[in-house]
């Protein structure tokens, strides 16, 4: 089996457990309510519910990633995490206390930790150029199990029979039900998924996907030649820097360079037996200047993102009398919006540079809130009109999403370094992670004070506006292959 045929199919793998995410989302979400009443939990416990899952990944987002830089795998890592989501969803399914449940989130998010580590490998196995197009449809398999999950939930409902002394109904069944398809993840990931090494390991002449990428390698391979033969004819002259950055681009990936960094990133000169130094390096890559302005659109994103989540249901019941089947049907069309807004972004980022991706998804998300502001806070009209403006509301909010969701995760791979990508990536999901966790906090607090909770959101949305433009000019990929001619330029 070549190359190719094995990162297709760690692809498809990773597509599947990305899936698996957004089911599992679905199919526990509906009844998680009304199982903590039938544990007597008083109503905060469902705050803390859905709070646990992302809380316990934002801990370990970052060691799994950490884990996958230091050894430069990711299987294992992924075997060993869906052990924590098949434990968690078997605690779920005991139905015997309400502390129990809520453990059980607390150990299932302990494997969702494992996306940092997920991302990381798909930084270094893509090229920058596609692979915007590659988050977008990992992205989009969740989104498709978001809106599949329900249909589950068809024929879980109607469970009502014992195993032994456990009890399956409608509430625990989802439990058992995800604790089997995560054990049969377990199955495809050890026969599909395979650690494949960085594409950055191998010599540009022997690079295995360049007949994919066609003539845009050409000139690339043709200013490598150049720069091998200039860095032969220097070999050996009195300026050793020169010569080691001209043969970056040859020679295999070491620790200390990759030839993808920029001039100034701290990982350049980092050497493994220096942990102090390792420390102030990874303290100086997230204050720069681009991924803050990267990490707070994240933040702000999903902040506002959940924050309507949480307040859609209450809005629904209150002005349109939505119940559960109204609310399943709204779900779903929501689901549909959002995958088609992945694929539309994963077909624009062929033709746009993804800070120009995040710049209109910014002004379609701000679009949004502005929009909300003047017609949901205080709605007016009747019946009709009203459900027009938050059909156009929640429409636009959706819209936005895909843009600002996939252009962010590709520039920050970009502009991070490529050797430490699983601990960056855990980094960023665990700010994910605490913007799902206070959003619904927020709003959970502001539902009958709409216009507060509103215009907090719309002043983050001016704030992470207003950093992009100051930023707008850092929020690009640093160059490749000009390095090496630029340091022999400046020599």
């Amino acid at each position: 089996m070549d190359y190719r045929q094995k990162r297709k199919l760690s692809f498809l793998t990773i597509g599947l457990i990305f899936l698996l995410s957004g089911v599992e989302y679905a199919v526990i979400l509906p009844t998680i309510w009304r199982y903590l009443q039938l544990l007597e939990a008083p109503p905060y416990f469902l705050g803390l519910g859905l709070s646990a899952f992302s809380f316990s990944g934002l801990l370990f987002g970052p060691v799994f990633g950490h884990w996958s830089d230091k050894t430069r795998t990711t299987k294992n890592i992924i075997l060993f995490s869906n052990v924590f989501e098949i434990v968690g969803n078997v605690m779920y399914f005991m139905e015997y206390s309400k502390w129990l449940l809520l453990s059980s989130r607390l150990v299932a998010g302990i494997g969702a930790g494992a996306g940092s580590s997920i991302f990381g490998f798909l930084t270094l196995t893509t090229f920058p150029d596609e692979r915007a197009r590659v988050f977008a449809a990992v992205m989009a398999c969740r989104q498709a199990g978001l809106l599949i999950g329900p249909a589950f939930n068809i024929f879980l409902r109607l469970c009502d029979f014992k195993l032994g002394p456990f009890v399956v109904n409608k509430y625990t069944s989802p439990g058992l039900f995800m604790c089997g398809m995560w054990v049969l993840m377990q199955f495809a990931v050890m026969v599909l998924y395979w650690d494949i090494p960085p594409l950055d390991s191998f010599p540009e002449q022997h690079m295995p996907l360049r007949e994919v990428r066609g003539e845009e390698d050409e000139p690339l391979m043709s200013l490598e030649d150049e720069n091998r033969a200039a860095a032969e004819d220097s070999y050996g002259s009195a300026n050793p820097e020169q010569t080691e950055t001209q043969l970056s681009s040859e020679l295999p990936p070491s620790p200390p360079d990759s030839p993808s960094l920029d001039p100034s990133d701290p990982f350049e000169n980092f050497s493994a037996s220096q942990g102090e130094a390792h420390v102030l390096s990874l303290s100086v890559e997230f204050l720069r200047e681009e991924v803050v302005v990267l990490l707070t659109a994240q933040f702000i994103t999903l902040f506002n993102q959940t924050a309507l989540e949480t307040m859609v249901t209450p809005l629904t019941q209150k002005y349109f009398g939505f119940g559960e089947l109204g609310n399943s049907v709204m779900y779903s069309l929501c689901g549909v919006e959002v995958i088609a807004g992945f694929f539309l972004v994963r077909w624009l980022s062929r033709v746009l540079e993804d800070r120009v991706v995040l710049a209109v998804g910014l002004l379609i998300c701000s679009g949004a809130c502005v929009w909300c502001l003047i017609f949901l806070a205080n709605p007016q009209g009747g019946f009709a009109f009203e459900l027009i403006e938050f059909i156009i509301g929640v429409f636009l909010q959706l819209l936005g999403l895909p843009f600002v969701a996939v252009s962010q995760v590709s520039l920050f791979s970009k502009v991070t370094a490529e050797k430490t990508q699983g601990f960056s990536q855990g980094v960023r999901r665990s700010v994910g992670g605490l913007a799902t966790i206070l959003g619904p906090l927020w709003a959970g607090g502001l539902i009958g004070n709409l216009y507060v909770m509103l215009g907090m959101m719309m002043l983050l949305l001016t704030l992470i506006m207003i950093m992009m433009v100051l930023s707008y000019e850092k929020l690009v990929e640093p160059p490749r292959v000009e390095h090496a001619q630029d340091s022999e330029n400046g020599a």
